[in-house]
């Protein structure tokens, strides 16, 4: 099997075009070529009325070996790598105590849908309740404005990925072709199938929800456990004679203690009291920067004409997304992130008396709105206005300050605060909406956006806005609306690992994913997940 790159296409091509440009790219007569599949579909839209697509094929031909040697120095033209999964070990026939996942998000599902494959039927544990469960507590919040603090966007089967736009691409390094794995276990889940070969592949959250009940199920088959309301309140470690420190297990709200040597954290960027527990125990960590911000909103109809022009509504194409850079002069960066085509912004708090938005889209990404994070970069060292104890934990302080702060600015109610971008930028309140609803729940307060972050945040962002409607006419827009606040884009701080996917000083606990810092999206978390239970499965075998 050959592998073709970059095979350009009109966005309208005729059914044939594929086998003509094969035929043309390989000199190949009319029984030389058996067959193809297309591996990936991309776009490119630097020409608006003009949009190409391209395309990654994989064919089939009668001599391989003489078309190789004939294009052997067209990097285009190579042999198909082989991108299925291969498993690293299977458990042994006993198992002194089975592994345990603390947290269900995409990398604990993922770690624990893996360990489960290869025989080792781990415990996975989660604070919050099973997807569907979780579901109604969410919109009780959304429609009731009522929070249920251990079942939220957060926090339940699924992780935060369930309640956002279900993208599954990432810029990860990849040699092992692991983020294949995740893509193919979501498709035989019940993903369309295009998410195997689409550049940008999305899911959405009404059909993630499903998904994530039939890999429980497949876990659940080959063994696993999978226990809901069980949060996690200590871990067990010991110290051995030569002062190494070694997990032994973790105990439960309910103070039940379940042992194990081998423990994998995947608890994501929210669980705060989790992160306290496991410094107060002595696990290594490390303050992490991270990102702050809103969430802006615009008509999808705008972005659309200004990404594809004439094009615009082409099926092929869909709604169109973007990502937004700019290096403020004050040496900020600004950068749009999650940008969710066709979407809403959504209440996405954990604690009570916070505020806290995040992006969702659903499949057919066909809401009127489009919406993206812009948010400002900040290090730990801009912690200390917030905590300036020195702790490890001060970025969570920052966090709950600029969420509390957003939730008296929109009532008190969970209602956030907004302002329209024409008045952000003119340092104006607004005083009433435009053109664009917003499609935050419960509500907006319309206000002055500049007490919710710090200063250099807001002239950072004021700088950025007009910078980026020379990149998207419409951008600025004074119509477009700000939601605040944006300050869960990654976990602020870092759990430290080594090679071996172990904590640095407590051997047997495995951070992991988003949580811990080493990861940024679904397929990276789940990607991560997959990594950490390889490590786990060859320590297991490694040990007995």
């Amino acid at each position: 099997m050959l592998r073709l790159t970059d095979i350009k296409l009109p966005l309208d091509h005729a059914d044939g075009a594929i086998e003509a440009a094969i035929r043309a790219k390989l000199g190949l007569g009319k029984d030389a070529l058996r067959g193809y599949t297309v591996f990936r579909r991309g776009y490119d839209a630097r020409k608006r009325n003009a949009i190409l697509l391209i395309y990654t094929l994989d064919v089939e031909v009668t001599d391989e070996a003489a078309i190789l040697k004939r294009h052997a120095d067209d990097k285009h033209v190579q042999p198909t790598p082989d991108t299925g999964y291969h498993f690293v070990a299977q458990a042994p026939a006993q198992l002194s105590h089975r592994p345990i996942v603390v947290g269900t998000g995409p990398c604990g599902l993922f770690a624990g849908l893996l360990l489960a494959q290869m025989g080792y039927r781990p415990i996975i544990l989660d604070r919050g309740k099973a997807v569907r469960e979780r579901t109604v507590d969410t919109w009780g919040l959304w429609r009731k404005r009522q929070l249920e603090p251990e079942s939220n966007v957060q926090f339940g089967e699924g992780g935060a990925g369930t309640f956002s736009d279900g993208k599954l691409y990432s810029q990860i390094s990849d040699p092992k072709h692991h983020g294949r794995k995740v893509l193919a276990e979501f498709v035989k889940a019940g993903a369309p199938e295009e998410i195997l070969y689409v550049s940008k592949p999305h899911i959405g959250t009404f059909r993630l929800v499903t998904m994530v009940e039939n890999m429980r199920a497949t876990i659940e088959a080959l063994g696993g456990e999978i226990r809901f309301k069980q949060r996690v309140d200590d871990v067990l470690v010991e110290t051995d004679s030569d002062g190494a420190r070694h997990v032994r297990g973790v105990v439960l709200a309910s103070g039940e203690q379940l042992r194990s040597d081998h423990v994998v954290v995947a608890i994501g960027h929210s669980a705060r009291d989790t992160f306290s527990m496991l410094h107060e125990r002595g696990v290594y960590m490390e303050p992490k920067a991270f990102s702050i911000g809103f969430r802006i909103e615009h008509p999808q109809s705008i972005i659309d004409r200004a990404r594809f022009g004439a094009n615009a509504g082409h099926p092929i194409l869909g709604a169109a997304d973007y990502k937004l850079v700019h290096h403020a002069k004050n040496g900020r960066s600004v950068y749009s992130f999650c940008m969710c085509p066709g979407g809403t912004v959504v209440a996405a708090t954990s604690e009570p008396g916070r505020v806290v938005t995040n992006g969702m889209s659903q499949y057919s990404r066909n809401e009127r709105n489009a919406n993206a994070a812009v948010v400002v970069g900040i290090e730990p060292s801009d912690f200390a206005e917030f905590d300036n104890s020195g702790s490890v934990l001060a970025g969570l302080a920052l966090q709950r300050a600029l969420e509390a702060r957003a939730f008296e600015m929109g009532g008190s109610s969970y209602d956030a605060p907004a302002q329209l971008v024409g008045d952000f930028i003119a340092g104006t309140p607004s005083r009433e909406l435009g053109s664009v609803q917003p499609s935050y729940k419960p509500g907006v307060h319309l206000t002055d956006l500049a007490p919710a972050l710090p200063g250099y945040a807001i002239d950072a962002m004021r700088e950025a806005l007009p910078a980026f409607d020379r990149q998207i006419k419409g951008f600025a827009m004074h119509d477009a609306l700000l939601t605040g606040v944006e300050t869960r884009t990654s976990s602020p701080v870092r759990i430290r690992r080594g090679d071996d996917y172990q904590s640095l000083n407590t051997r047997g606990l495995y951070p992991a994913g988003e949580g811990a810092g080493y990861a940024g999206g679904i397929l990276s978390a789940a990607v991560d997940g997959i990594r950490v239970a390889e490590a786990v499965a060859l320590a297991i075998n490694a040990s007995r």
